[in-house]
């Protein structure tokens, strides 16, 4: 007689879930950005932001890109533990807890790397002393970042965390690029240098735009002109950094929102013995009263563009300057590079804003650069093309994710032979 085969025992003989979910993390000084992927389609799972930090305003608004609408929760949150456990609160009740055997790791933004971390870097107790060591020369961002590290070690100890660093991208600029003409010794006992910052950007940004052109990173070059609150520029030849507009700090280069960008170092001086301002007073209004907001009181672009369209000549003279500097940038750029494939608008004001991206443009034609107005007034989502079939140079729009670049080194260095979506 047979015995019938017993049945089988899934339990025992399921195969071990491998890990393959990535949160990211964006601590600021008073916020924490964070967004869950699915590595294996590149998919978001859910986003969220918690802001105002340490104020008795606190507030949590959570997205489940699964489905359902966001969730906002209000209150005091009184640090970023307390912010970092709400959000997995949230995460938890969509069923994607940060106990999940599915998470693979927390990949971290941190904004100063310094020179030496060039790759995204598995963090431990040594990496995290060399982040605080670079403090001085990223006060208002390392040190939320490093709060943000503890915060999820503490959360998940067993789990690897990633610092993904937004110089690492400009590392490969030539020394005659990053160097100050100042003295050397000094400059060295100092770790004075342009560092460049919002790499992440750059490169994925960069990445999206040969593959938008059908070619290989490697047989582009590429203006990145990255156009937010804060912005920067980056002339990346075959897919690497060779010039980038800020420096030391983020305070270098463009005429940002609030920021002035390229100044006289003298202008500091000046202040100090004319005016009587502090080296800290100097700090904020460089940093925080500066930019647009200095020239016109107004720091977004929509309120600047409307403000124009109603005859306001303030807000048109800042408008002015914003696009002079841009305009620099890309001539500056295009000497550098030699030779142009490319000049890619991104980021908030990069990608929404028809007037900057035509106005940045107008008057380049003899570097091959055009924008077709119908092009650039379509909004979209996607990367496209903005220029004109005979211009030798194309302009495109592509939406940053930053995010997503994040993810993408973090699970490739956990992960390296996982199996990866490409979408």
């Amino acid at each position: 007689m047979t015995t019938p085969a017993s049945a089988p025992d899934h339990e025992s003989t399921a195969a071990p879930v491998e890990p393959h979910r990535v949160l990211v993390l964006n601590s600021g000084s008073s916020s924490v950005k964070y967004q869950l992927l699915d590595m294996r389609d590149r998919s978001r799972l859910a986003s969220g932001l918690v802001e105002r930090i340490g104020e008795e305003t606190s507030r949590l608004v959570h997205t489940p890109l699964t489905g359902g609408e966001p969730r906002e929760r209000t209150g005091r949150m009184a640090d970023h533990d307390a912010a970092l456990k709400a959000a997995a609160e949230e995460l938890t009740a969509d069923g994607l807890g940060l106990d999940s055997p599915e998470l693979a790791a927390i990949g971290h933004r941190v904004v100063h790397g310094g020179l030496r971390f060039t790759a995204p870097t598995v963090i431990t107790d040594e990496v995290l002393k060399e982040i605080e060591r670079l403090v001085p020369v990223a006060p208002l961002h390392n040190p939320a970042n490093i709060t943000g590290i503890r915060t999820a070690q503490a959360l998940r100890p067993d789990l690897p965390q990633v610092a993904v660093f937004d110089t690492a991208f400009h590392t490969t600029m030539p020394e005659a690029a990053a160097r100050y003409a100042i003295d050397v010794e000094t400059a060295d006992a100092h770790r004075i240098r342009r560092y460049g910052f919002h790499g992440t950007s750059h490169a994925y940004v960069s990445r999206k735009t040969a593959e938008l052109l059908g070619k290989a990173p490697e047989d582009v070059n590429v203006i990145v002109l990255h156009l937010g609150n804060g912005a920067s520029a980056s002339a990346v030849a075959g897919g690497r950094c060779v010039e980038t507009s800020m420096g030391l700090t983020p305070l270098e280069g463009l005429v940002m929102g609030t920021r002035s960008g390229d100044i006289d170092p003298a202008v500091t001086f000046h202040l100090k013995r004319v005016a009587g301002m502090s080296a800290d007073e100097i700090d904020v209004l460089l940093n925080k009263r500066s930019g647009l907001v200095g020239l016109c009181g107004d720091n977004d672009m929509r309120e600047i563009r409307r403000r124009i369209d109603e005859g306001d000549e303030q807000a048109a003279l800042a408008f002015d300057i914003y696009i002079h500097r841009l305009k620099k940038y890309i001539g500056a750029y295009a000497a550098v590079l030699g030779r142009v494939d490319a000049v890619a608008f991104t980021a908030g004001v990069g990608e929404n804003s028809a007037p900057v991206r035509e106005a940045a443009i107008a008057g380049l034609e003899e570097f091959g650069l055009a924008v077709d107005a119908g092009l650039n007034a379509v909004r979209s989502g996607e990367p496209r093309l903005i220029s004109p079939e005979y211009a030798r140079v194309a302009v495109a729009v592509v939406p940053t994710d930053e995010e997503l670049e994040i993810a993408d080194q973090t699970f490739a260095l956990v992960a390296p032979d996982a199996v990866r979506g490409d979408n």
